[in-house]
C-alpha cells in the first residue's frame, strides 16, 4: 500500500522519496518492520493465548525436560504469518505475482495449519486434522502454483549461456543472460554447465512438438506437487524441540533471500552465470520479513519456549519456503538445502518400515533409532538391551545443544547448496 502511495506522491519530489525504487531499501525495511511487530505484538499473542488456555498437551515419553513444557501456549505460528505479511502488504509491490504467490501460500497453509492445531485444542485429539485431509491441502497449493507458473504470462526466465570471443588475441568465455523473456520449465541443476535443467528433456522424446511441450509442463507441476508436499512435511516433522524449527528456517530463508536477490539482477545473473528471472527480485521483500519474522519469534520460542508455533506456523513455513525455491526455479537444490527436513522424515518413514519389517519376520518389532523423529533420538537416553540399531550416545543430549548443533548443520548445508552451483 505504501509502495503505490510513494508512486501517487512521486512527483512531489519530497527528500528520499526514490529510496523505495531500491529492493534492498525495501527489503531492510521489510525486515525491521517484521521483527519488530514479532516482538510487541508477540507478547500480547501469547498472553492472550494463554487466557483462551491454548496449551500444550504434552504426553510423557521419556525425554529430557519434557513434561516442563506442559501447558505451554501453542498456535504461536499465527505470529509469524502476521509479522510476515504485514510488512509485504505495506511495502511490496501487490502487483508482482510472485509476491501475490508468496501471500496466498502463506495464507493457504496457514489455514491448513490452524484448522489441524484447532481440532487437537477443540476435541483433545493429537492427531489433529486427518492426514489426508493435510495432503490434500498441500496437493492443492502445488497445484495452484505449478499451474499458475505454466500459465501466467507475468511468469518468464531468461536463459544464460556461454560463448567465445576473441580479445586481445586470446579466446575469452563470456557469460550472457538472453535479452529474450522465454516461457519454459526450466530450473536450476548444479554440476552442469549453465546449471540449467528443461523438464521438457524428460518428455523430447514424443514427436508431437506441442504435446511435448505440455507434457514437460505437467511434469514440473508434479515436481511442484511433491517439493510442497515433502518440504511442509518436513518442517511439520522438525517442530519439536524449542527453537530448532524456526532457527533452521531462518537460515534456509537467508540462503533463498540471496538466490532470490542474484536471480532477480541481470547484471549478478550475468556476471554468476545463473538463470535471470524477470520481476523475482521482488521476493527479496517478502524473504526478508519472512527473515524478521522468524528472528522476533525466536525471542519467544528460544530454550526454554514461551509459546510453540504449533502446525499453524511449521506448515506455513514448510509451505512458503517449497514455493519460494520453486518461484526462483530452485526446487531441485532444495535436498541439500533443506536436508535437515528430510532427515527428519527419512527417520521417521525407516523407523516405521524397520519396525514393521522385523515384526513381522521376528514377531516383535526393532527400532534403527532411539525415537523419531530424528532429533528425538538424541534427546532421548539410551535404553539398555532395547533392540536398536543406533543406540548411540548413550547420554541424552540438553535440548538447546541439539538445537544449536542443527542450527550449524544448517549452516554448512546453506553454504555447500551455494558451493555446488559453482562445482561444473
Amino acid at each position: 500500500m505504501i509502495y503505490w502511495l510513494i508512486d501517487v506522491v512521486e512527483g512531489w519530489h519530497w527528500p528520499g522519496h526514490n529510496l523505495m525504487n531500491y529492493i534492498t531499501f525495501r527489503a531492510g525495511i521489510s525486515f525491521a518492520i517484521a521483527l519488530v511487530i514479532a516482538l510487541v505484538f508477540g507478547h500480547h499473542i501469547i498472553r492472550r493465548l494463554q487466557r483462551m488456555q491454548i496449551g500444550e498437551d504434552v504426553r510423557n515419553l521419556g525425554l529430557e525436560g519434557q513434561m516442563s513444557k506442559k501447558g505451554t501456549p501453542t498456535m504461536g505460528g499465527i505470529i509469524i504469518i502476521l509479522s510476515t505479511l504485514v510488512p509485504c502488504l505495506l511495502i511490496g509491490n501487490l502487483s508482482n505475482i510472485y509476491l501475490i504467490l508468496m501471500i496466498v501460500a502463506t495464507l493457504w497453509m496457514g489455514a491448513i495449519g490452524f484448522l489441524d492445531d484447532y481440532r487437537k485444542l477443540k476435541f483433545h485429539n493429537k492427531d489433529g486434522l486427518q492426514g489426508k485431509y493435510k495432503v490434500t491441502g498441500q496437493v492443492g497449493l502445488g497445484l495452484l502454483v505449478g499451474i499458475t507458473m505454466w500459465l501466467s504470462p507475468s511468469i518468464t526466465m531468461s536463459e544464460n549461456f556461454e560463448r567465445e570471443i576473441i580479445h586481445d588475441n586470446e579466446t575469452v568465455t563470456e557469460i550472457t543472460v538472453s535479452k529474450d523473456e522465454i516461457k519454459a520449465p526450466q530450473t536450476t541443476i548444479p554440476f552442469v554447465k549453465n546449471n540449467n535443467f528443461n523438464y521438457q528433456w524428460l518428455t523430447s522424446w514424443i514427436k508431437d512438438r506441442q504435446a511435448a511441450e505440455t507434457l514437460g509442463w505437467l511434469v514440473f507441476v508434479l515436481v511442484v506437487v511433491i517439493v510442497v508436499t515433502a518440504v511442509s512435511n518436513g518442517a511439520n516433522l522438525t517442530d519439536g524441540v524449542d527453537g530448532l524449527c524456526a532457527g533452521t528456517s531462518a537460515i534456509i530463508g537467508v540462503a533463498l533471500l540471496i538466490m532470490a536477490y542474484l536471480g532477480g539482477n541481470v547484471i549478478y545473473s550475468s556476471y554468476l552465470n545463473i538463470m535471470y528471472i524477470p520481476g523475482s527480485a521482488e521476493l527479496v521483500v517478502y524473504a526478508a520479513s519472512f527473515i524478521g519474522a522468524l528472528v522476533g519469534f525466536l525471542w519467544y520460542n528460544a530454550y526454554p519456549a514461551q509459546v510453540f508455533m504449533g502446525d499453524t506456523g511449521s506448515l506455513t513455513l514448510g509451505g512458503v519456503i517449497a514455493v519460494f525455491a520453486i518461484l526462483i526455479r530452485k526446487e531441485l537444490l532444495i535436498p541439500l538445502l533443506c536436508l535437515i527436513f528430510f532427515l527428519e522424515d527419512l527417520s521417521v518413514v525407516m523407523q516405521v518400515s524397520y519396525f514393521k519389517y522385523t515384526k513381522k519376520k521376528y514377531g516383535a518389532g526393532r527400532r534403527i533409532f532411539k525415537m523419531t523423529p530424528l532429533h528425538h533420538h538424541f534427546q532421548k537416553a539410551a535404553e539398555p538391551g532395547a533392540m536398536v540399531k543406533w543406540n548411540f550416545p548413550s547420554q541424552a543430549m540438553p535440548e538447546n545443544k541439539i538445537v544449536t548443533r542443527f542450527w550449524i548443520v544448517g549452516m554448512l548445508l546453506a553454504a555447500l547448496t551455494f558451493v555446488t552451483l559453482k562445482i561444473r
